[in-house]
């Protein structure tokens, strides 16, 4: 359901939809589906936008009923907890980006090994 209080408030203002993300801090593709309705405003994000448009919540307040999207091929929300199977997951992703990012990790465990030993030496430069 679009919010089309908030928007023509908004509008008859001047202020962009950037502005408005802004204010609750999220980007402004994200604050244009929260006002066309495909994305909740939550309530504490109401309050930010009326006291931003110096006006009460109640002018631009309506009913939240939004649109549930479900992108069921984003290896992100492709889990068992769908009902997928979780080695599906990574389908979609190339092998050598796997391969490059297995790298980094083993990488990053043998600094952290590092500096754990440095820290633990009484030689270290403080």
């Amino acid at each position: 359901m679009q919010k089309e209080k908030l928007r023509l408030l908004r509008k008859r203002k001047g202020y962009t939809q950037q502005q408005i993300a802004d204010i609750i801090a999220t980007d402004v593709s994200n604050y244009s589906r929260k006002e066309s309705g495909d994305v909740r405003i939550i309530h504490d994000e109401w309050e930010k936008i009326a006291r931003f448009l110096d006006v009460s919540m109640e002018e631009i307040y309506e009913d939240e009923e939004a649109k549930v999207i479900v992108n069921n091929d984003h290896p992100i929300f492709n889990d068992s907890s769908s009902g997928g199977n979780i080695n599906h997951q990574f389908n979609s992703i190339p092998g050598s980006i796997i391969e490059n990012l297995q790298g980094y990790i083993a990488l990053l465990k043998e600094e952290n090994e590092r500096l754990k030993e440095e820290l633990k030496s009484p030689t270290r430069k403080k």
